[in-house]
């Protein structure tokens, strides 16, 4: 469903019962264009390992010992 922000300021009460009764979402115009979405609030639980995946884009010698310099510009 989509409503104008006019129409949503109106009745934003009546539109959140409605999201948390059906569990459809409600997609919120400006000037026609989308711009908001209401849905319903759905945790996610991601695991640590898979957040970190693709992070280290370079690793150059991870055997090599952190100089002082380094290690006082990390902090």
């Amino acid at each position: 469903m989509q409503i104008s922000k006019s129409q949503f300021k109106a009745r934003a009460l009546e539109y959140f019962r409605e999201v948390e009764s059906s569990g459809k979402p409600i997609i919120i115009t400006d000037h026609g264009n989308p711009t908001l979405e209401i849905r319903l609030y759905s945790p996610v639980e991601a695991d640590p390992k898979a957040l970190l995946k693709g992070s280290v884009l370079h690793y150059k010698d991870p055997t090599s010992p952190v100089d002082d310099d380094a290690w006082e510009s990390a902090q």
